[in-house]
């Protein structure tokens, strides 16, 4: 039997690559995907847009194409009801139904129901644009609070409808922009405005099946474009795993005042979460702090880039963990973890994230990601280091190009993080490309 995924990122290729590995799936289909995906071992892409939902249910029921089940990697598909469709046709999907999917792709539903449900966060009020006496209130709220302060899209915006103001100008702005400007569009029609919270941040990402939960390693994200968390927020610029700030204690204490509270209060709102629900947590380094875990925010899928080192690192089959997901026996089944760090290296395109360039001609200094025997696939992974493509294509002399803003994510394995930190920037120096731009300090948190 085989497997389809829907997406074309990083976090695709890397549970493409992995469920590739498993000897009770033959081939993975993959759609769009990207060049990494076209020329992974046991992977086809599919010439089908991850919006194109009734194609991709036609897809999943014909017969000849003998699909097992469907992962869903981003987060559009999810809010415009990818699962609801497959779930009418009798087919199986892992995923969250549209309702479910509300925790990421409405900010708003989010605070309400962390609120409802006692899940600590951070204060909040919504505002929208309805009215310009709402926009006005928005301003008001924020010279009442002052900065730092969060500014924050209500709907889906790519990883990127965040903003952190540090000044009251920028705070103004960025009201202005998503509620006058439509810098979002209708992503950026209701904003969050929220406090600023201090401390560290990690990635607590969990499988659900409806009623039990499974977690996975945990581990840390940097979201920021540059080195010392400067600049812009981006979808993110590398991770690794496991993170050394969720300690035994904090992830008993994630589970117990934030995933299961979750799973609870889905229930008993009458739409169970089945799917990867990611909490983005906000650690707090005070030890006398009341709430020493907040949640910044939910996601509906494994975060990218997180997905690469996870991925890395997982030693159980996925094919049977999304078996089990998908049956609602998750508590039947446990992970095992390879005890290494992982450690990726995210490669941006020029002017990412503004206006990434596409279409620049990336040179490989190493035989990975080509089509290649098993034999050499073999050799390479022996090196503990995998490229994984995200924003890349082929173009029409069978060059690999740029085709998005984050274009790779170099990711290694290593006994320690500094060791997996320096293989992995060994491999990014032996890959190149007009504007190519990278953080080099991935990993130096954990360091510390």
């Amino acid at each position: 039997m085989n497997a389809l995924i829907i997406g074309s990122g990083g976090r695709e290729h890397a549970m493409a690559w992995k469920l590739a590995k498993s000897e009770t799936i033959g081939k993975v289909f993959v759609a769009p995907g990207n060049a990494g995906t076209h020329l992974e071992y046991h992977t086809e892409n599919i010439d089908i847009k991850e919006t194109e939902i009734q194609k991709l249910a036609d897809f999943a029921a014909d017969k000849n194409n003998r699909i097992k089940f469907t992962i869903v990697g981003p987060e559009a598909p999810l809010a415009a009801g990818i699962v609801d469709e497959f779930r009418s046709r009798g087919l199986h999907i892992f995923g969250p139904t549209k309702a479910a999917a509300r925790l990421e792709s409405s900010k708003e539903f989010a605070k309400k129901f962390m609120q409802k449900y006692n899940i600590p966060t951070a204060k909040f009020q919504t505002f929208d644009n309805s009215d310009p006496a709402n926009i006005q209130a928005a301003h008001d709220y924020i010279d009442q609070n002052g900065t730092p302060i969060v500014i924050k899209a209500d709907g889906l915006a790519a990883g990127k409808g965040v903003v952190v103001a540090t000044t009251l100008e920028e705070a103004h702005q960025a009201v202005d922009d998503m509620l006058n400007n439509a810098s979002f569009g209708a992503a950026g029609a209701k904003v969050v405005i929220e406090e600023f919270l201090d401390g560290e941040e990690a990635s607590f990402i969990v499988m659900c099946d409806g009623k039990n939960v499974l977690p996975l390693a945990s581990s840390q994200d940097h979201k920021r474009v540059g080195d010392n968390d400067t600049g812009a927020n981006t979808g993110g610029m590398g991770a690794y795993s496991p993170a050394p700030i969720i300690t035994p204690k904090i992830h008993a204490e994630v589970m117990r005042d934030v995933i299961y509270p979750t799973i609870r209060g889905m229930l008993d709102e009458g739409i169970p979460f089945t799917g990867f629900l990611y909490a983005g947590l906000m650690i707090s380094k005070n030890p006398d702090a009341t709430n020493k875990i907040k949640v910044l925010e939910f996601n509906c899928r494994m975060g990218d880039p997180e997905t690469q080192p996870i991925m890395m690192r997982l030693k159980t089959n996925f094919a049977d963990l999304i078996e089990h997901a998908i049956d609602g026996t998750l508590n039947q089944i446990d992970t095992e973890w390879d005890r290494r760090v992982a450690l990726g290296v995210v490669l941006a395109a020029q002017n990412y994230p503004q206006t990434p360039k596409k279409g620049d001609v990336i040179t490989f200094l190493t035989k990975n990601n080509i089509n290649i025997s098993n034999a050499e696939k073999e050799e390479i992974k022996e090196n503990n280091s995998y490229v994984f493509h995200a924003g890349t294509a082929i173009n029409a002399d069978g060059k690999i190009v740029t085709n998005g803003g984050r274009v790779l994510c170099v990711t290694a394995l290593g006994d320690s993080t500094k060791i997996a930190q320096k293989i992995a920037y060994e491999e990014v120096g032996k890959i190149s490309w007009d504007g190519m731009h990278f953080r080099h300090d991935i990993g130096n948190k954990a360091l510390k």
